[in-house]
C-alpha cells in the first residue's frame, strides 16, 4: 500500500479548497445576472397600479400619423426593474405598429424608478410585461 505524505494530503485539501471558492464566485456571479420572471413580491409603481394608470394616461403622447390612420392597439412592452429600481432593457414584445411601438418604449423609458422585487426579502432584478393599449375614443 502506498503511503500519502502530509504534503499530498495538504495540496489536495488546497486544490479542493480552490476548486470549490471558484465554483462558490462563479454562482455568485451567475446569481448576479439572473433576471427572474416571478417573485415572492413583484415589482411595483411607486403609489400603486392607479398611480401608474395615472402617470401612462399623462404622459402617453398619441402619435399624430397614428391618430390620423386611426391606428389603435394594445402594445406589450417587456423591460427589467433593476434591484435599485431603475428601468432598464426596455422593448416591444407584441408588436402592433411601429409608431405606438416607438411612443410606448418612451414613456417606459421616463418612468420613474420602481419599488424592486423581492426574493428571500433581498431586492432582485424582475422582468416585468406592461400592456399598454392605445385606443381612440
Amino acid at each position: 500500500m502506498k503511503r500519502i505524505s502530509f504534503y499530498h494530503i495538504a495540496l489536495m485539501l488546497l486544490i479542493g479548497s480552490c476548486k470549490t471558492s471558484y465554483q462558490e464566485a462563479s454562482a455568485q456571479k451567475r446569481q448576479k445576472g439572473i433576471i427572474y420572471e416571478t417573485v415572492e413580491q413583484m415589482p411595483s409603481f411607486p403609489g400603486g397600479e392607479a398611480s401608474l394608470q395615472a402617470y401612462l394616461s399623462n404622459n402617453i403622447e398619441y402619435p399624430d400619423i397614428a391618430l390620423k390612420n386611426n391606428v389603435q392597439g394594445r402594445v406589450e412592452v417587456l423591460f427589467v426593474v433593476e434591484k435599485n429600481g431603475s428601468v432598464r432593457d426596455v422593448h416591444v414584445d407584441r408588436p402592433v405598429d411601429p409608431l405606438l411601438e416607438e411612443e410606448a418604449i418612451r414613456v417606459v423609458k421616463s418612468m420613474r424608478k420602481w419599488i424592486p422585487g423581492r426574493l428571500n426579502g433581498e431586492p432582485v432584478r424582475v422582468r416585468y410585461m406592461l400592456p399598454i393599449t392605445f385606443k381612440l375614443q
